[in-house]
């Protein structure tokens, strides 16, 4: 069994469809039920296992329950931490609120997935946790202060687990994907740029020296690799997918 966190859409989506694709049993984790259970409905139309379950990874007793219920069906051997918000802003703009509001759902919330997680998988005597992290965590972006705040302590939390449960056969790695076309980049572009959403796009995609963004299932394909046995040797790393926006530019 795979569980996917914030699977509805979006590059979660795109990694619940392909491991569905190659044989695995999916459930998805998601505050929007609606997408979520249409993603399942297209892995059951295609031949595949899935479900959807509303969960609101910032809350202990929905995760608790959640995971407990599906610990209660069978055996799971991955966890895909993908749930996540975004926030636009440097240090003067991000509010209390604003900071709190991204570390309950961009940290918390991977821990405690992690946390209902890791029980589990060392009862099974192995598994495989990745979590979805962003060049944000070491990049330096301008106004994404509360943001890469959440994705460096994402990547800090990869190592730890790695390092802590190398003798319980439990892998974790972390991948941070640069720009990725996905709803959300199209929803900000049209909050904030109405009328210059494809200058703003393209904009964008030039800032990467591949000159395009990254399409949600090759995150995916990514995902699959380090979660399959022909990754077994990889543990505690974190892959940038980024186009060469960490090595490429200037």
């Amino acid at each position: 069994m795979a569980i996917v966190t914030g699977g509805a859409s979006g590059i979660g989506k795109e990694i619940a469809l392909l491991f569905s694709a190659q044989g695995a049993c999916v459930r998805i984790l998601d505050i929007d039920v609606p997408r979520g259970q249409e993603v399942a409905r297209q892995i059951v139309a295609r031949g595949g296992n899935a479900e959807c379950f509303e969960c609101d990874v910032s809350r202990h007793d929905r995760v608790e329950a959640v995971f407990g219920e599906l610990a209660g069906r069978g055996p799971f051997h991955i966890l895909v931490n993908n749930a996540g918000i975004s926030h636009i802003g440097n240090l003067d703009g991000t509010t209390e609120e604003d900071f709190l509001r991204l570390f309950e759902v961009n940290v918390k919330g991977f821990y405690l997935c992690m946390k209902a997680a890791i029980g589990p998988m060392k009862a099974r005597g192995g598994g495989v946790i990745l979590n979805l992290a962003s060049i944000a965590a070491t990049a330096g972006l301008a106004d994404r202060f509360a943001y890469s705040m959440t994705k460096g302590a994402i990547v800090a939390m990869t190592y730890s687990v790695a390092k802590d449960y190398l003798a319980d056969g439990i892998r974790c790695n972390c991948i941070s994907p640069a720009r990725v076309h996905t709803p959300f980049v199209d929803g900000f572009l049209r909050r904030n740029y109405p009328g210059r959403e494809q200058e703003m796009f393209d904009r964008l995609s030039r800032s990467q020296p591949i000159g395009r963004m990254g399409e949600p299932r090759e995150v995916a394909w990514l995902a699959l690799f380090l979660c399959s046995d022909e990754a077994d040797f990889i543990t505690g790393s974190d892959f940038p997918i980024d186009g060469g926006f960490l090595r490429l530019r200037g």
